[in-house]
Order: structure tokens, then C-alpha cells, then sequence
């Protein structure tokens, strides 16, 4: 049962409505899929124990789930910042292209007091949730501006959770054969969306997470 001040903040988190009920207890690890079923047991499993542990159970400040869309990734990351909003750390979701727009408002001083406020939050928060990350296409004020936020965080030991579509080799992916067919965002390499030095840093700072290989959701339910 959440405190009255964990309701406040819950509601500050700016969890989108569509994943407002998501929680470790109704996330579907495919029972019926055995190969599925393990990996995203072991995602699950990851995750609990950083929301268990946070920040004392891992050197690393943060977690990347990374893999093909309609696998879980942002439920769980969710799943995630619920726990920690809980145990009364302050918590803030933000889709990334979103937060991108936003602060390109910022430049207009006309309407930029509210962005420019959303960007300090997003730098000063205790854990910060980037959905979707890199999908937007890479420019220098993009790469500079991630990289910044990124850095920032780091440098003040304050957590990213972050969960993308994109492809890393460090992360297990194999290149994908050209024509094959498949999600446009999931073909390209984070490097290619957010920039090398914010790839290289938010590898430092976060466990990476994967769920590559499991079948979207969302095709399932269509059958």
C-alpha cells in the first residue's frame, strides 16, 4: 500500500497512461513459449533485483533493455520505477523524442519556461526513465544534447533506465542481412541514433538488459 507522498510522486513520475498498471506481478514471460519464456524470466529477474537493490546492489547506475518492440521493455522498466517511487526514490518518465521536442521549445522564450523546467527535471531527478531512446534521427544538437544529459547523470551518480529498439553488438546483435524485413527502428545501431560518446557512456553507467528474440506482443494477440 502506497503512503500518501508515494502517491504524489507516483503521479509526478508522468507514467503514460498506457502503462500505468504495469507492475513485475502482471508482466507475461510467455509460459507457453519455453525459449521466450527463459529469457524474459531472466529480464524479470534482472530488473527485480536492481529495483530491490538500487543503489547499493550494483556498480552500475542504471539499466538498457534493449530489443525488437512489443517485448516488454518499457513494462518492465516501468515495473522498475514503481518500485524505486515506492521506496521513495524521485522518479521521472519521459519518452525521448518527446523530451527532444521539448526542448527545442525551450529555445522559445515566448513558451520555453515550462520545457526548460521538464529539462531541469530531467537532469536532477533521482532515477530517470528515457523510453525509446535514439528514436529520432541523430543530428549534432541531438548527439550533443544527449550526450550532455547523459554525462550529467553520470558525473552526479544519478540513474538512466532507458529502453530501445536499437541494435548494439554489445548487447549480442548480430547485423542484420540486408532485405530482410523487420522494424525500421530496430535496424539501425544505437551509435548511429544517439552518437559515440553517449552510447559509450550510457554502456558504462547501465546493465544492459535484453530481450532480443522474443515475438511482439502484439502480433501474438492478433492470432
Amino acid at each position: 500500500m502506497l503512503s500518501g507522498r508515494a502517491k504524489r510522486m507516483l503521479a509526478n513520475a508522468a507514467i503514460p497512461p498506457l502503462f500505468r498498471q504495469a507492475s513485475f506481478e502482471n508482466f507475461n514471460t510467455l509460459p507457453d513459449n519455453p525459449v521466450a519464456h527463459k529469457r524474459l524470466q531472466a529480464a524479470m529477474s534482472l530488473a527485480g533485483s536492481y529495483a530491490r537493490e538500487f543503489p547499493y546492489g550494483t556498480k552500475q547506475q542504471g539499466l538498457l533493455f534493449i530489443g525488437d518492440p512489443g517485448t516488454g521493455k518499457t513494462h518492465l522498466a516501468v515495473a522498475v520505477l514503481k518500485r524505486l517511487v515506492a521506496r521513495g526514490f524521485e522518479c521521472l518518465f519521459f519518452d525521448y523524442q518527446n523530451l527532444l521536442e521539448r526542448l527545442r521549445s525551450s529555445y522559445d522564450q515566448a513558451s520555453g519556461a515550462a520545457h526548460r523546467e521538464a529539462y531541469q527535471s530531467a537532469l536532477d531527478c533521482d532515477v530517470l526513465l528515457l523510453d525509446d531512446l535514439g528514436a529520432h534521427r541523430v543530428t549534432d544538437w541531438v548527439e550533443d544534447t544527449i550526450t550532455s544529459l547523459i554525462t550529467h547523470r553520470y558525473n552526479h551518480n544519478k540513474a538512466v533506465i532507458a529502453t530501445t529498439n536499437l541494435r548494439d553488438p554489445e548487447a549480442g546483435d548480430a547485423p542484420i542481412p540486408s532485405g530482410i524485413a523487420g522494424d525500421s527502428s530496430s535496424r539501425y545501431y544505437l551509435t548511429e541514433r544517439i552518437g559515440s560518446r553517449a552510447r559509450s557512456r550510457l554502456f558504462e553507467m547501465c546493465r544492459v538488459i535484453s530481450t532480443r528474440g522474443v515475438e511482439d506482443y502484439r502480433m501474438r494477440k492478433g492470432r
